[in-house]
């Protein structure tokens, strides 16, 4: 006899919400032959019950409040696409309460709220899943909590942000400044009016406590994550990286290293030969690296109405398939058991090694470059290049491109400062970490 369907209550219906309703009725067939029974959303809620859509809403009740939906005996599964942190925090908790299962596209009230939720879920017996709030629809959470289980994952490092991507790959393909490439990427529907959020790394910071934290078994601390924005970045910085063989992209990595874990994002120059250093546009990419199968590499669309779709639609599949089994024998929220997560200490950045390139203006005259070189000297910073450029006609100062070998960022912190106290240096010194993803 077959099973009737799941009754879905899903909250948003915006982008994602859209697409979530295109793919569970396209698909419909194949999705109930994957599951082992329908899925339908079978009641939702808008803000504007009025508006022209371009989906159908036949046989879906159109519900004001969302705490209609999570206390109906009728819904099973409660789908949050509203985003923020409030209301969507109370809304899934309560639905936690209710004993209702949750798929969440909401990277911010994981990252922020997650260590809560997963609790109050495990006490009541029932599924938190949120494949689609890190990389869009690359299945990068299945892939690290499942398929990778038999590692120990040293690296997660990757494009998880494609609006940075897509400012970032359109400087170096246009030549344009940073305000030109952000207000394309406005026009385009790539950004919002505030992309803050965005070109200031919170939102990748999100998504990288998550990843961090299902890869290393550790509590989800967003307030852990280092952040560094892309708004400094010039078309020089762009221009010298290339003529040294690097790229510049906005990275999160997150590392298993020596004294601690490593949360960082911020803009980062890595080798143009690289897989990921072609990675252009909205696109996103996530490189895993474990002790077994060594380097991984997940590739495609970090965001859309569809692809996000995809990923929202896989975990109403993973929930339906596991709502009859044992709780205590489904996958863990966060990858590991709960009573094995581990305590180990989030390293601060001061500690942290990388290379660096180093960009200031200094007089032309002899003697400036050897003083810069002795004050890294100083600080055991070993030089990999240097680009010193010919001046621009009556130009006092010059640019110098230093490429520097891994060191603690305390120590080029340190030698920073001295460098910039020179005489012969005018203004600041620019630094962006660069790394080889080896």
């Amino acid at each position: 006899m077959a099973l009737k369907p799941v009754n879905v209550g899903l909250l948003g219906l915006g982008t994602v919400g859209g697409g979530t309703i295109n793919v569970l009725r396209r698909n419909a067939e194949e999705i109930a032959r994957r599951a082992g029974r329908g899925i339908r959303v079978s009641k939702a809620v808008a803000r504007d019950h009025h508006k022209l859509r371009s989906f159908s809403m036949e046989g879906i009740a159109l519900i004001e409040d969302p705490f209609a939906i999570v206390n109906d005996p009728e819904i099973e599964i409660v789908c949050e696409l509203i985003g923020g942190i409030d209301p969507a925090r109370e809304i899934v908790l309560t639905a936690i309460r209710n004993g209702k299962h949750v798929v969440t596209a909401n990277k911010a009230l994981i990252a922020l709220h997650g260590n809560e939720i997963f609790e109050a879920a495990r006490r009541k017996g029932v599924i938190v899943a949120f494949e689609a709030a890190v990389a869009g629809g690359i299945p990068i959470i299945k892939a690290v909590r499942e398929g990778l289980a038999g590692n120990r994952i040293q690296t997660v490092a990757g494009i998880i942000n494609g609006t940075c991507n897509y400012i970032l790959s359109e400087m170096r393909e246009q030549g344009s400044d940073f305000r030109s490439a952000l207000s394309s990427a406005q026009r385009l529907g790539y950004a919002e009016a505030d992309a803050a959020i965005d070109v200031e790394g919170v939102d990748a910071a999100h998504k990288l406590t998550i990843l961090a934290s299902i890869a290393f078994g550790i509590p989800l601390q967003f307030d852990k994550v280092y952040r560094e924005g892309i708004t400094q970045i010039s078309p020089v910085d762009i221009h010298y990286a290339e003529e040294l063989g690097y790229r510049i992209k906005s990275l999160g990595i997150a590392r298993n290293a020596p004294g601690g874990i490593e949360l960082r994002v911020h803009p980062t120059l890595i080798p143009e030969r690289h897989l990921i250093a072609s990675v252009e546009g909205i696109m996103n990419a996530v490189l895993v690296i474990g002790d077994a199968i060594g380097p991984t590499l997940y590739y495609g669309a970090g965001a859309g109405a569809e692809p996000t779709a995809s990923a929202v639609v896989a975990d109403l599949v993973d929930v339906v398939r596991a709502m009859t089994a044992d709780p205590e024998n489904r996958v863990p929220h966060l990858a590991f058991q709960p009573h094995a997560i581990s305590d180990i200490s989030v390293k601060s950045m001061d500690d942290v090694e990388t290379a660096y390139y180093l960009r200031l203006y200094a007089v032309d005259r002899p003697g400036v470059l050897a003083n810069i070189t002795a004050i890294l000297g100083q600080q055991d910073i070993s030089i990999e290049a240097i680009i010193q450029k010919e001046p621009d006609h009556g130009a006092r100062h010059v640019p110098v491109i230093f490429l520097t070998q891994r060191i603690r960022e305390r120590n080029m912190v340190e030698a920073i400062s001295k460098i910039e106290a020179l005489d012969a240096v005018d203004g600041k010194v620019f630094r962006i970490r660069v790394e080889t993803l080896a």
